[in-house]
């Protein structure tokens, strides 16, 4: 419990400081001299490159056994972020958004294989739930802490300057974490090594394999928040001011979710995860409307959703891999996530000119192969037991 709760103020701090920056990425790079098109792939480069390095991150790890190293490397390349008060055009804030989602791309198999470790003794979903509802409470204080910033001094630069605290505090509680646990795998295996210093099984099942098929599609298939409040915007549903307050519900929303549905999981297993592809549906119908009631629902749906992901998708590996592979795991699950994410998110960017019915169908169909393809992993589950 200390470990994840360390871990979970880690994670808090580490949001403070990227989310707080990247809730004005746009803006700031806007204010640079950047175009909407250098913003947009910027963003979606940044995304895309900040879940594949993961695995090879995961791969690395694995091999070496530096699970410490990469973590706490990965977490000091934090430090990018206040460096962009100094960034002077464009081009140079790339770079350090860039560094930042590799920092993020380094350190998360390490972390979450690390987290899956102490979780076990505790059930690997009410131990991630834990640890995302803490991460999320950093996701609500970074954005609000430098929208005062700025609203204060009137200065891009006070803000960045500003989240050198919680950068700095981030490294040294994860080197304080460090000391105190060096090595996890004790808590899952009695007197374990670290995974990369022993042999083992280090073989991926055929479960596993259905199981990241399984993310593949589902994700997929789910509506990112950028384009639903286009949508919002566009049609007049809900006032921009009030956007960024909605994200900050679903953020919340996220936080509740991940302790409930943490603690389903380790009473109920992997049947919970069907949860994913029938709230994932539901989304584009509600928020594809042009009603406000409808609107709020699907953020809060949303939320529920993106805290579902963040604690039994992530637990669902720690159960379904040996410890000794279990950082090349997270890797090819964060990639596949993704990938996902940005193939998903561009089809539907693109069906939007065409017809949101579009939208609809393609997330339809999504969710149901998704569907079926969980039907694959329970049946490969039943018979690995």
């Amino acid at each position: 419990m200390q470990f994840i709760l360390l871990f979970g103020l880690v994670s808090a701090l580490g949001d403070i400081t990227y989310e707080g920056a990247r809730s004005i990425y746009g803006p700031y790079l806007a204010f640079l001299g950047a175009s909407v098109a250098a913003i947009g792939i910027v963003s979606g480069a940044g995304e895309f490159m900040g879940y594949v390095l993961r695995l090879v991150s995961g791969y690395f790890i694995d091999r070496t056994g530096q699970y410490w190293l990469v973590t706490i490397l990965g977490y000091g390349m934090l430090i990018a972020v206040p460096l962009l008060a100094i960034a002077g055009n464009w081009q140079v804030a790339v770079i350090f958004i860039m560094l930042e989602r590799i920092g993020k791309a380094i350190r998360s198999p390490a972390k979450d294989a690390l987290l899956s470790y102490a979780t076990k003794q505790m059930g690997t979903g009410l131990g991630f739930g834990l640890h995302e509802a803490l991460d999320q409470v950093g996701a609500v204080i970074g954005p609000l802490l430098f929208t005062a910033a700025l609203a204060i001094s009137g200065s891009y630069e006070t803000g960045f300057h500003l989240l050198w605290i919680p950068a700095i505090l981030t490294v040294a509680v994860v080197v304080a974490t460090r000391m105190k646990v060096p090595n996890p795998a004790m808590l899952e295996q009695e007197g374990g090594q670290m995974p990369g210093e022993r042999q083992g099984n280090k073989t991926l099942s055929k479960a596993f394999w259905v199981y990241a098929g399984f993310t593949f599609l589902s994700v997929l298939g789910f509506a990112n928040f950028q384009l639903l409040s286009y949508h919002w915007q566009d049609k007049g549903v809900v006032a921009e001011a009030v956007i960024p307050s909605l994200y900050a519900v679903a953020m919340a929303v996220d936080a509740a979710v991940a302790l409930i549905i943490g603690k389903i999981y380790d009473k109920k297993g992997m049947i919970s995860l069907i949860v994913i592809p029938i709230c994932t549906l539901i989304i584009p119908f509600l928020g594809f409307s042009n009603g406000y009631v409808a609107a709020i629902a699907a953020v809060v749906l949303w939320g529920a959703v993106m805290g579902i992901h963040e604690t039994i998708m992530r637990a669902a590996i720690a159960d379904l891999t040996p410890i000794s592979s279990r950082g090349f795991a997270y890797g090819i699950f964060n990639t596949l996530y993704g990938t996902a994410w940005f193939l998903g998110s561009a089809a539907m960017g693109l069906l939007y000119d065409i017809s949101i019915n579009y939208i609809i169908d393609f997330i339809c169909a999504m969710e149901i192969i998704a569907f079926i393809a969980f039907m694959l992993f329970s049946n490969n589950i039943k018979k690995s037991s």
